[in-house]
C-alpha cells in the first residue's frame, strides 16, 4: 500500500526556531509534495495555521499510508515513543546524540558522515542517503563564472554564527591589518545570494562549534552555497563538510598549521580568485548533484522502498541488531574465557565445530 501522506515534525516555525534544520525540513516538505501529500506538524509551538502533534494523535488512528518524519536531534527518542504504532522515519542531520533507534525506524541521512554513524549504530535499520540540496536560487543566480563582470567589493566574507574564536579574534583582525575588506555577517540578510556574489573569499570554520556541542556538522550548506556564487572557500573539514570540501580542489583548509600560512593563502586568493576556485567542470558536477531534482529522485526511491518494506514487515517484522552494551559484554566474556582457559587446572572449553 503506497504512502499517501508524509508528515514532517518540527518544534515550531516562528523566528525563534529558525535554523538550518528547519529550512531543510520546509524545503523537503515542499519537494516531496510533488510525490504525495505532505504536511508540517509542530509539537511545541501551537499555531492556528499549522497542525499540532497532540491534536493529531488524539483524533486519528495509526495508518500504514501515513509516514511521520522526525528530525530534531535531542527530541527524536521522545517523539518516537509518542508515535509508537505509527510509521516513523528519522531524517538524520547531525549525529552523536547518543540514542539508539528501535528496529524498523528508517534513517534518512543527509550526509555520508551521518550515514556511516547510523550504519555502525543501527546496521539492521533501513538506511538511505538523502543529501541536503541547494535551493534553486543559488544555482540560477550564483555568479560562479563572474558573468556579471563587476568587481566584488568584499574581499573576505565571514558569517559570525558557528565561526571559531580563531577566525573572529585572530584571523579577521590580521586580514584587516593587511588592508583587506572583511565583512562579518551576523544579522538577518534578505538576499544571501547577492551577499555571496559580492565576496571573493568565504571563510567557514565550524569544527570547534560542533565539537563543543558534542554532535556533528549535519551537512554544511554554506560552503556549497559560496562555491555556487564563485567564492573561493576556506573551510574546516569536520564531519559532513568532507562530503563536498575536497582540500586543494573544491575548497581549502582553514586553520592549516599556522596563522601566517592562512594569511598568505587568503591574500593570494583575493588577488587571483580564479586560480583558487575549483575547475569549472568539477564544480558543475558537484552542484548538479546538489540540486533539488537529485534530492527529489532520492526521496522517490526512499518512499518506494519503505512501502515495500512495510508490506514485508506485516509478515515477519523488522530485523534488529544487539545493543552496543550487549556486544561489548559478549566480547569481554569471550576474552575472559580465553584467559581462564590458560590457567592450570581450569577445565578447557570444548573446541567449536
Amino acid at each position: 500500500m503506497a504512502t499517501r501522506l508524509v508528515r514532517f515534525l518540527v518544534p515550531g516555525i516562528s523566528g525563534r526556531f529558525r535554523c538550518g534544520g528547519l529550512s531543510v525540513e520546509l524545503q523537503t516538505t515542499r519537494l516531496v509534495a510533488s510525490l504525495c501529500e505532505t504536511q508540517i506538524v509542530t509539537y511545541r509551538e501551537r499555531r492556528d495555521d499549522v497542525l499540532f502533534l497532540d491534536d493529531l494523535l488524539r483524533d486519528e488512528s495509526p495508518s500504514d499510508q501515513v509516514l511521520w518524519v522526525v528530525s530534531w536531534g535531542f527530541d527524536v527518542p521522545g517523539l518516537i515513543r509518542c508515535l509508537r504504532g505509527h510509521r516513523v522515519a528519522y531524517h538524520a542531520h547531525s549525529s552523536g546524540y547518543g540514542f539508539d533507534l528501535p528496529p524498523g525506524i528508517a534513517v534518512l541521512a543527509v550526509s555520508r558522515n551521518t550515514l556511516g554513524y547510523w550504519g555502525d549504530r543501527a546496521p539492521r535499520n533501513p538506511l538511505f542517503l538523502v543529501p541536503n540540496a541547494l535551493e534553486q536560487s543559488w544555482l540560477d543566480r550564483g555568479d560562479r563564472a563572474d558573468a556579471s563582470g563587476r568587481e566584488r567589493p568584499i574581499d573576505v566574507l565571514v558569517q559570525a554564527r558557528k565561526s571559531s574564536d580563531y577566525v573572529l579574534q585572530r584571523l579577521v583582525p590580521a586580514l584587516r591589518q593587511r588592508g583587506l575588506s572583511v565583512e562579518v555577517q551576523s544579522g538577518w540578510v534578505e538576499d544571501l545570494v547577492g551577499l555571496f556574489n559580492s565576496a571573493k573569499v568565504y571563510l567557514y570554520d565550524s569544527a570547534e562549534y560542533w565539537r563543543g556541542r558534542g554532535v556533528s556538522e549535519g551537512f554544511g550548506l554554506p560552503p556549497l552555497e559560496a562555491m555556487a556564487c564563485g567564492c573561493v572557500v576556506f573551510s574546516s573539514l569536520n564531519h559532513a563538510l568532507a562530503d563536498h570540501c575536497d582540500p586543494g580542489r573544491s575548497a581549502h583548509q582553514i586553520g592549516c598549521g599556522s596563522l601566517a600560512h592562512d594569511l598568505q593563502r587568503i591574500q593570494a586568493a583575493v588577488v587571483e580568485p580564479r586560480r583558487w576556485r575549483p575547475p569549472m567542470a568539477e564544480l558543475g558536477a558537484l552542484l548538479q548533484n546538489s540540486g533539488e531534482q537529485r534530492l527529489l529522485e532520492r526521496w522517490r526511491q526512499v518512499l518506494s522502498d519503505l512501502d515495500r518494506l512495510q508490506l514485508q514487515w506485516q509478515k515477519d517484522g523488522p530485523l534488529s541488531s544487539p545493543s552496543t552494551w550487549r556486544l561489548r559484554l559478549a566480547q569481554m566474556l569471550h576474552r575472559a574465557r580465553r584467559v581462564a582457559n590458560r590457567l592450570p587446572g581450569w577445565p578447557k572449553e570444548s573446541p567449536q565445530r
